[in-house]
């Protein structure tokens, strides 16, 4: 029996979460992921009873699994104004019960961005946030994971020692882990270009915060340049990555089964394309060196 490929986009939850469910079953994702409330907005009602009915029965109807949360972009656990760190640690917070009652896999966040202060300081106020999430997070099963980032403007999470100091400060006490964004990664500076290169990042990955903390991948070509700083998804192939990488994270033993989701642009038409491309060389299984 083969393993599950878990596959999917980030597919729109407009009417209803649980219609992000039968979004992912229309583009063959077997998974997906969303946002549980409106992205732009400070406060969010939590889930009612009859939300999470239609999202339990969606489930059962769709066969979709390993559902990841994208967090709210207002959000910056790391900012160095306390009513700004206040506001976002309660949106955070609702964040995470919501994932919590749809027994939601993954919730996905932007570790934060510095705004005048040091990288090192935003990064010791994040492990300060996300330590009082600790009550909270017992609750579920909800795996908070740190997204990789491009680094455009303040932005923290654009190199692999970020994530290794805020997964060392509150991994123990918060479940945590890491999403890989291809787009975010290669404008930060982590070439992704050849297959050699694409080993390479994920051996300085597995060296600097380990391979065990990589739960899941952000699937974008970049349009902008290695190194650039600037995030910009472009389609599969279509980018400065170029095909190459995404063959090899379906096919490589240490990614092929961790759950992709796409947010390359044009939406769904694409995506239903980029899921099948995914799929064949999966399928087809080139062997790659450990």
């Amino acid at each position: 029996m083969t393993k599950k490929i878990w596959l999917g986009a980030h597919t729109s939850a407009a009417g209803g979460v649980h219609n992000a469910l039968y979004g992912g079953k229309e583009i063959g994702a077997t998974a997906i992921q969303l946002f549980t409330r409106n992205q732009r907005q400070w406060n969010a009602k939590p889930m009612t009873p009859d939300e999470i009915a239609l999202w339990e029965q969606a489930l059962e109807e769709t066969g979709i699994g390993e559902v990841m949360s994208h967090d709210s972009y207002l959000i910056n656990l790391g900012s160095p104004k306390e009513e700004a760190r206040i506001k976002s640690k309660k949106a955070f917070y609702d964040e995470l019960e919501r994932c919590h009652d749809l027994k939601i896999a993954y919730l996905n966040f932007h570790p934060g961005a510095a705004t005048g202060s040091s990288e090192e300081e935003c990064l010791d106020r994040i492990v300060e946030s996300l330590l009082e999430m600790e009550e909270l997070a017992a609750k579920g099963s909800t795996r908070l994971l740190l997204e990789a980032t491009a680094g455009q403007g303040s932005s923290v999470g654009h190199r692999f020692e970020h994530l290794a100091h805020i997964i060392k400060g509150a991994g123990k006490k918060v479940p945590l882990g890491v999403c890989i964004d291809t787009c975010h990664i290669f404008a930060a500076g982590y070439d992704l270009r050849t297959e050699k290169s694409c080993q390479e990042t994920l051996d300085e990955f597995d060296r600097i915060v380990g391979l065990e903390q990589l739960y899941a991948f952000h699937i974008n070509d970049s349009l902008k340049d290695l190194g650039s700083r600037v995030d910009r998804h472009a389609a599969l192939g279509e980018g400065k990555i170029g095909i190459d990488a995404f063959r090899f994270l379906m096919t490589h033993p240490k990614t092929k089964d961790l759950p992709k989701y796409l947010e390359t642009p044009e939406g769904p038409p694409l995506w239903k394309k980029e899921i099948i491309l995914l799929k064949e060389f999966a399928e087809k299984n080139h062997e790659y060196a450990h």
